[in-house]
């Protein structure tokens, strides 16, 4: 069977198609500035690059194209859409009510619905995907995969706020978590590596990019996760604060005169790395005036750096031990100095990163030394293929 996923931006559409006879991956494929007059379609047939511009005003428009490119004889990867066996959505917040993928229904399209105010940049554009593949593909089998699923294994202890719990009642305000899908593929595949069972296991895995979180996988459950309510919470990221005093949001509005949708534009897109370094929302840049000496650089790579590790030290009491950290998303899978960075602060705990080693990017590797106390690995994440696979599990029977 084949299983088309899709992954809906603001402006974008992610999508692989993926073979599950041998978990092969047929094409890979980004649709940019979807709704503007310079819409641009990149996509990876095995390894070759193509690029095309083609105008799409709306996300139907978008995944017609996509679809019609899946069926073009020159790129021969399926003759008709019959071949494509089912959908699979990922949606980033599922509240409270799904602890798993699920298929997609209308009762299931309500809840997602209920979600938006948790999610009001996410869940709109992951309904809008869900819809227009409705039309275009009608009655094929489609799931949702969440990413807040993996963590609804939080216990009450790590995910309530002590604010008043009226509002945990009334609202359900609490900590969520993010980046479910990635945490749970990475855990599964460092227990194969490790020729494990991650019933035994101790992790704390680290996904790194422009969006980060940690996560405490106590025998394969998430048991603590940086993000909350939102991704903006947890550790600094590219431009998104992570933890703060609460009080400086006040603080501020009152001092620059800002509104909430103000306050909470420059808290998502102009903190972090970007907003203390100065250079650029690309952590590529930064770590290119880190290395010239730039003060402000520095400051902003050696404080993430400082609160990560932070964070990885307590998550040990969840856990109650550790036996592997592993690294993944973009920065943690290429970021040679930014694990650096990172491990140096783990010494004093016995966890000691080999330098020679550690001089990989994007591939599997161990990067601790044959002493350490503490296995490091580099584990590239494949969120697209979690979802494929959680949307072959519930449809295969169908």
């Amino acid at each position: 069977m084949k299983i088309l996923v899709l992954n809906c931006g603001s402006s974008s559409l992610k999508f692989q198609l993926i073979d599950m006879e041998n978990e092969e991956r047929m094409v890979k494929g980004n649709y940019e500035r979807i709704g503007g007059k310079r819409s641009c379609l990149r996509i990876n047939i095995k390894g070759e690059k193509h690029e095309i511009e083609k105008a799409a005003r709306s996300y139907e428009e978008a995944i017609k194209t996509v679809l019609n490119l899946l069926q073009d004889p020159k790129y021969n990867l399926i003759s008709s859409l019959d071949e494509i066996g089912a959908v699979g959505h990922r949606i980033v917040h599922g509240g409270e009510k799904y602890n798993k993928s699920v298929l997609i229904t209308d009762e299931v399209v309500e809840e997602i619905k209920k979600c938006v105010p948790l999610a009001p940049l996410h869940n709109p554009e992951g309904l809008a995907g869900i819809k227009a593949t409705k039309k275009v593909m009608k009655d094929k089998p489609m799931v949702a995969v969440f990413d807040t699923a993996f963590h609804q294994s939080l216990p009450s202890t790590a995910y309530i706020y002590q604010i008043p719990y009226k509002y945990y009642e009334k609202y359900k305000i609490r900590k969520y978590g993010f980046h479910g899908t990635s945490h749970m593929y990475v855990s599964n595949r460092i227990a194969q590596i490790l020729h494990k069972d991650i019933k035994e296991l101790k992790i704390i895995n680290c996904h790194l990019g422009q969006g980060a979180s940690i996560c405490a996988i106590n025998f394969g459950k998430s048991v603590d996760t940086t993000m909350g309510l939102t991704p903006t919470a947890g550790i600094p990221m590219a431009t998104r604060c992570g933890d703060i005093d609460p009080a400086i949001i006040p603080y501020i509005m009152n001092l620059e005169n800002l509104d909430t949708n103000e306050v909470e534009g420059m808290l998502n897109k102009k903190s972090g790395a970007w907003g203390v370094s100065g250079v650029s929302e690309d952590y590529r840049d930064i770590e290119k005036e880190y290395k010239q000496g730039d003060e402000r650089s520095i400051l902003a790579l050696d404080t993430q750096a400082y609160k990560i590790a932070q964070t990885i030290v307590s998550y040990m009491v969840p856990l109650q031990g550790l036996d592997v950290i592993t690294f993944s998303g973009g920065v943690g899978e290429k970021g040679i100095e930014a694990r650096e960075r990172i491990c140096k602060h783990l010494e004093f705990l016995g966890i000691k990163l080999d330098k020679d080693r550690n001089n990989v990017r994007a591939c599997e590797a161990l990067i601790s030394t044959d002493d350490s106390k503490v296995k490091l690995y580099v584990v590239p994440t494949n969120e697209e293929l979690m979802i494929a696979r959680d949307t072959y599990e519930i449809v295969k029977n169908i």
